[in-house]
């Protein structure tokens, strides 16, 4: 097991996000803690609420790198999110195309999965319709995907 599998099997909610290192690029190491650090306080509350949403559905795994906080089901990874100036930036893998505004783009992964890049600007875009799409998200991670 490398090093960088070894960090990512530690990585399970529960663990404070401050120790977690899950991957390292280059010369630099790249955690939670470092993408968190220089984000303004609101972005930061928002995606906890993201991540809280997340846990809300079930146990995951981080992969923390350079562009993103990516988030890990059994089978793959499902989602990703890290906070901006203006909010929180990240990304959906879904089996079907939703259009709404929070959704920035849609573009075809495979013949069965679409990755959405969204943005979120405040806690009320936080609301049931997105945690319907990050439920459908947290399946493809088990890779519900596969199954016929």
């Amino acid at each position: 097991m490398t090093m960088a599998e070894s960090n990512l099997a530690h990585c399970l909610i529960g663990t404070p996000c401050a120790t977690l290192t899950c991957m390292v690029t280059s010369d630099e190491e790249w955690t939670i803690e470092r993408h968190l650090a220089d984000a303004p306080p609101f972005a930061v509350d928002l995606y906890q609420q993201f991540i809280q949403m997340v846990e809300s559905i079930g146990p995951f795994t981080y992969a923390v790198s350079k562009t993103t906080i990516t988030l890990k089901g059994e089978r793959r990874g499902f989602a990703g999110a890290r906070p901006y100036r203006d909010g929180v930036r990240g990304y959906l893998d879904l089996q079907r195309e939703v259009q709404d505004p929070r959704i920035v783009s849609v573009a075809p992964y495979t013949k069965r999965l679409y990755v959405h890049q969204f943005r979120v600007y405040s806690p009320t875009d936080l609301d049931q319709e997105f945690a319907t799409w990050l439920r459908e998200a947290y399946d493809v991670g088990g890779g519900a995907h596969l199954r016929g």
